[in-house]
């Protein structure tokens, strides 16, 4: 028999997980959206655990745009179970410096426009 004898402890890299998240209205994108990280981020309702650090690869659909932005970011907020405030579980995403999360960015604070500076409450804050 040859080969490489496998090492138990080895590191493996975690494959990112896969999320999917469909705004199909303005006020549920202003909810969603994280405009005060660097880069913006969304807010993505789950009840799957994450940690703060894990890669997600979301795939993000906004309201009547055909096109579909995937996004490989970072969670940067865990909103647990049984938050105060009803607030929903999930976790915040935050955009990549690329070309990616900046058209994200830049799409989603073109729709919300002039919302954006709104003083509601969203999931996050």
């Amino acid at each position: 028999m040859t080969g490489t004898p496998v090492e138990p402890n080895a590191a493996q890299t975690p494959r990112p997980a896969v999320l999917s998240l469909a705004i199909k209205e303005k006020a549920a994108l202003y909810a969603a959206y994280m405009p005060f990280l660097k880069n913006g981020g969304m807010f993505v309702p789950t009840n799957k655990p994450h940690k703060l650090g894990d890669e997600i690869y979301l795939i993000l659909s906004l309201m009547d745009d055909p096109n579909k932005y995937p996004i490989a970011g970072k969670v940067v907020w865990i909103t647990p179970p049984g938050a105060a405030n009803n607030k929903a579980q999930g976790i915040g995403v935050h955009f990549p410096a690329d070309e990616t999360g900046q058209r994200a960015k830049l799409r989603i604070e073109e729709i919300l426009g002039a919302a954006l500076r709104s003083s509601r409450a969203t999931h996050t804050l």
